[in-house]
């Protein structure tokens, strides 16, 4: 605290005891009233988060205001004579945990307090808490850690355009989603060679389905790239990311635990969304974001001239189209559910809990089923990497109607039918 910050408090001490310490003379019974009254009060007290006064505090301030002759300076905080040491910690004990540190250099501090009171190096019955001996180790220098060795770590560059993608989640601001508030997150790719966003946009959740849906958008826009840099999220560690990233022939990688250098260029991206987007930004609404963020990342972002590459992410990007590679016609079909189910001896198989008719081939088998979650009823079929086509949702009513004779021909009979009441179909 500096001179001025305590001669400040020093007058606001002055100003509670005034009453007390004036001309004026205050019989007992006044004199407790008013002491309960400036107790009972909320007081905004200098540098101080606390907003009321105990009754023993006024009577000590009024007890060193007479001490010091009446003088102002004599309510001006002291500081402590034992500042920087803890003072839940005699020195005797305090000589005890120096010497046992020596003796147990690498013991945990809960092993330390326990030695502490298994010994009785602790005067007086004290107990010591966990926080107040970390404190006394760090302020001897005797918690640090064993210093890492230096990892070689250096700057890099993808060489082309869409050699590498670098993927990552960031929270934005609270939104309107329909009628209720909720947290966004921005999910974004950038390619590492030209620092273009391929596609980036805020989402109401940072689950699996957001982000393979940005990585589908990402790919349609600017095509596939080489290798995808993700950390080790539950979506990155997916096994839907997994299969997609196969079947397009991107090579998935994971940051080390704990080492966000590698993505700096997403995480910096993120900077700059944080101090150039977001403060502009005055709308709402999940929608009114995204449309002025798509608007300042095509207006701004991608034209202006990146310092690091002394060229906008735009014209770096498009100086070696011939290198990309497009997304191929079918690109929705990497983008499936992939579950594995066996079919049941009556022909069916069960998918979010939808019942469908496998071929009879398939009885007893471990197939594949493959389906977008948006449209859970197409579902592709796959056994030993044949396609059987796609599912026919079961019937319960034809099958009802439906009767096999001895040459494993499929009888229908009932309402519809022909040739005398029967259509005959091969099973």
């Amino acid at each position: 605290m500096t001179e001025d910050e305590k001669k400040e408090v020093a007058v606001f001490r002055y100003g509670i005891i005034a009453d007390f310490v004036g001309a004026t003379r205050l019989d007992r019974g006044e004199r407790e009233t008013l002491l309960r009254e400036k107790c009972a009060r909320k007081w905004l007290i200098p540098f101080s988060p606390r907003t009321h006064i105990s009754r023993s505090t006024i009577v000590r301030w009024i007890q060193k205001y007479h001490q010091g002759r009446c003088k102002l300076e004599a309510l001006i905080p002291q500081d402590r004579s034992d500042q920087g040491n803890v003072r839940a910690i005699d020195e005797e004990t305090g000589l005890a945990i120096l010497q046992l540190r020596q003796e147990l250099p690498k013991s945990p501090v809960s092993e330390l307090i326990r030695i502490l009171h298994q010994r009785q190096l602790i005067t007086g019955g004290q107990t010591v808490s966990q926080t107040t001996l970390y404190r006394f180790l760090h302020q001897h220098n005797l918690m640090e850690k064993e210093s890492a060795a230096a990892i070689d770590r250096r700057k890099f560059e993808a060489e082309l355009p869409n050699d590498l993608w670098q993927s990552d989640v960031m929270h934005g601001p609270h939104v309107m989603c329909g009628r209720k508030s909720r947290k966004s997150y921005l999910i974004a790719f950038i390619d590492d060679h030209s620092r273009l966003i391929p596609h980036a946009q805020f989402y109401p959740s940072e689950a699996l389905a957001p982000f393979m849906e940005a990585f589908q958008s990402a790919l349609e826009k600017r095509g596939l790239p080489r290798k995808l840099y993700v950390d080790n999220g539950a979506a990155f560690r997916s096994r839907g990311l997994e299969y997609t990233t196969a079947a397009l022939g991107i090579a998935l990688i994971h940051a080390k635990p704990y080492q966000p250098q590698g993505k700096g260029k997403i995480e910096r991206f993120f900077r700059t969304v944080r101090t150039q987007f977001l403060p502009g930004f005055t709308g709402q609404t999940l929608e009114q974001i995204n449309l002025a963020f798509e608007d300042w990342l095509e207006q701004t972002y991608h034209q202006r001239r990146h310092r690091s590459t002394g060229q906008t992410p735009l014209q770096r990007f498009t100086a070696k189209m011939q290198c990309l590679r497009a997304a191929p016609e079918n690109l929705s079909d990497s983008f499936r559910k992939a579950v594995r189910r066996r079919v049941n001896k009556d022909r069916s198989v069960v998918v979010d809990k939808r019942l469908f008719e496998a071929p009879v081939d398939l009885i007893g088998k471990r197939v594949e089923l493959l389906y977008h979650e948006k449209s859970p009823e197409q579902v592709e079929i796959r056994c030993s990497g044949t396609s059987y086509g796609c599912l026919r949702p079961i019937d319960l009513h034809v099958n009802s109607r439906i009767k096999r004779d001895k040459n494993g021909q499929v009888e229908l009979t009932g309402a519809g039918t022909t040739q005398g009441g029967r259509l005959w179909e091969k099973s």
